[in-house]
């Protein structure tokens, strides 16, 4: 493929992008852009992956530890003064560990968006900012990996008679408009966290790489994100 200047892309790609080279002044290939940036979002992938898909991954993790929804923990702080701390506690554990246990689902998914990945993607991530990274993989593999996630997180919860009391509560609750019907299924919210959770982590690891892209131990991440410093 004839080389050319990662700039006359960006130019090409319309108004908003012209502010990279105007800022920046790079002069990076296409290829060189897009390796970098499936560097990053590799590295972050599997980092995120890592650090989640394992027990403790979500329940002792304060940034990504999933709660109980809003209008079932105001029960549960009732249930806790009845003497019920046992079984609030086992609900909260159980909604972690499903987390935990189908993170590492996610990681097929990820690689895939990364080899999928074009030129124009690379150039969004690399201009958009922090997230950009998070962003792309979550218009990329949210709704599959909700579909992936949603069995295992079944599976976990089920095991706790607290999480099918909870469900025909909300039901109730939701068709009251007293909560979000997303937070009425316990599965539902759970999934639903554990993919924020990940994109969290996700954005975690890709802030580390635009401030210190030296610390990667990659020359490609060096040189694509060492170039917007």
């Amino acid at each position: 493929m004839k080389r050319r200047q990662f700039t006359a892309s960006l130019l090409a790609g319309g108004a908003a992008a012209t502010v990279l080279p105007l800022a920046y002044g790079l002069t990076l290939s296409d290829a060189d852009a897009t390796a970098g940036v499936r560097a990053a979002l590799e590295q972050g992938a599997s980092v995120a992956v890592g650090l989640l898909g394992k027990t403790d991954g979500f329940l002792g993790n304060p940034k990504v530890r999933i709660p109980l929804p809003g209008y079932l923990d105001n029960a549960g702080k009732l249930l806790r003064t009845l003497g019920q701390q046992k079984r609030v506690d086992e609900l909260v554990t159980a909604m972690n560990r499903a987390a935990e246990a189908a993170v590492p689902e996610a990681k097929a998914l990820l690689v895939e968006a990364v080899k999928s990945m074009s030129v124009q993607d690379a150039t969004h991530i690399i201009t958009g900012g922090d997230d950009s990274v998070t962003r792309f993989f979550a218009a990329k593999t949210r709704q599959p990996l909700g579909v992936k996630f949603l069995p295992i997180v079944t599976q976990a919860t089920q095991k706790v008679s607290l999480a099918a009391k909870y469900n025909a509560v909300a039901s109730k609750a939701a068709g009251m408009g007293l909560m979000n019907r997303d937070d009425a299924s316990i599965e539902q919210y759970v999934t639903g966290k554990a993919l924020d959770g990940l994109y969290l982590m996700i954005g975690e690891e890709e802030k580390k790489i635009r401030q210190n892209p030296a610390a990667a131990g990659s020359a490609i991440l060096t040189k694509v994100f060492g170039a917007l410093k």
